[in-house]
């Protein structure tokens, strides 16, 4: 076993004990750092793997950008985030459901190839994939920045209309 296939193994062990704590954490907030390991695993994985441009764009999208919105959603709405206020005892049944998909799609993924070698063709650049995110893909792409824009204009709205009650 060379040295990346252990890393591969030793950071797809953390980043499955860190999904368990994400789905069993009763602290909201403790449940978002827990998804900062996570999402960072997985791109750490990818970059081991050799797609690069994907592990750098998992790292700056998904924990430099939604993990921030979380937790700046969740501080500007100042939303109860103890034990008491968020927990609704039905974290058993997330984490069992997340294990059965976990299982699905793992026996999907090795029915598909079976353990045999992918042979690319060519290798995809970074140039492709940006060409292709901004063409063919360009309405989807845009969606997506549209809903992250409501999603902080309304953590914004709310923020400010807790503000306007207390007065």
């Amino acid at each position: 076993m060379s040295w990346v296939e252990f890393a591969i193994f030793a950071f797809g062990a953390l980043t499955a004990l860190a999904a368990i704590a994400v789905v069993l954490s009763r602290n909201v907030i403790h449940a978002a750092l827990f998804l900062v390991i996570t999402l960072g695993g997985v791109g750490v994985i990818f970059l081991l793997v050799g797609a690069e441009f994907i592990g750098w764009v998992q790292f700056l999208v998904y924990v430099g950008a939604i993990v921030v919105l979380l937790l700046f959603g969740l501080m500007l709405t100042r939303a109860p985030i103890g034990r008491d206020a968020t927990d609704n005892q039905q974290r058993l049944i997330a984490f069992g459901a997340a294990g059965v998909t976990f299982a699905v799609l793992t026996w999907l993924i090795w029915r598909t190839f079976g353990g045999e070698e992918i042979a690319l063709e060519q290798p995809t650049r970074t140039a492709d994939i940006g060409e292709a995110l901004f063409t063919n893909f360009i309405l989807p792409f845009e969606l997506v920045s549209v809903l992250l824009l409501a999603a902080l204009v309304g953590a914004i709205v709310l923020a400010r209309r807790d503000e306007g009650r207390q007065k």
